[in-house]
């Protein structure tokens, strides 16, 4: 039987609860704006509609301010015989958006933790991805995110987070190198202490790669 503790705020959303609240209206206008800056016409029929499209697809982009991993993290479960091995979970579809340019970053995660006591539903696991994912964000920074709540809420021996992806504010501008991908690789606990950790890791995902 799952048990519940208490719900801690993330960081990031604590900060920003004080910020200027914008409606959707403030939003759209300021999207009009943005089509004249380009040199488009906005209240031409094709883009009558688009800043209440954009906002609406900005919403789901950035979803991830709204939402709390460590919530996700608050159900676990003991009863799985004593296993307490690695848990590891591949090919975590990405989709986020550099800080930098807005730009998105294409890729996948892999996750990894070593319970001590319990364990959390698989599908936790890449909710967690998503809630970060579905923030401005630097590659690094998500990384290290994914791997310090993981460690945190689910009071874990261990975490490994490698992300594989690729952004477009190098591929389709600046110096559009198509091809160029980004790995970011976090460790925390006996993975980071332990190299027989981490080898075995590397090894389990490095199947996804083949």
């Amino acid at each position: 039987m799952g048990i519940k503790r208490p719900m801690k705020l993330v960081k990031n959303t604590e900060d920003n609860k004080n910020l200027k609240k914008v409606s959707d209206q403030e939003a759209e206008d300021a999207f009009r704006t943005i089509l004249s800056w380009m040199g488009e016409d906005p209240s031409r029929e094709g883009l009558l509609e688009t800043p209440k499209r954009v906002v609406k697809a900005f919403k789901e982009y950035f979803k991830g301010y709204q939402e709390d991993p460590n919530q996700i993290l608050d159900k676990t479960f003991g009863d799985v015989e004593g296993y307490d091995d690695m848990v590891i979970q591949k090919n975590i579809s990405v989709q986020s958006h550099c800080e930098h340019h807005m730009a998105p970053i294409i890729g996948k995660a892999h996750v990894a933790y070593i319970p001590k006591d319990r364990v959390v539903g698989l599908s936790k696991l890449a909710r967690v991805v998503e809630v970060f994912s579905k923030r401005l964000q630097t590659q690094e920074r998500l990384t290290m995110q994914i791997a310090n709540t993981l460690m945190e809420s689910l009071d874990a021996k261990g975490v490994a987070v490698t992300i594989d992806s690729t952004h477009q504010c190098m591929t389709m501008r600046g110096i559009k190198k198509e091809q160029a991908t980004t790995v970011t690789n976090y460790y925390l606990g006996q993975f980071k202490e332990d190299l027989s950790y981490q080898n075995r890791y590397l090894r389990f995902i490095s199947i996804a790669k083949e």
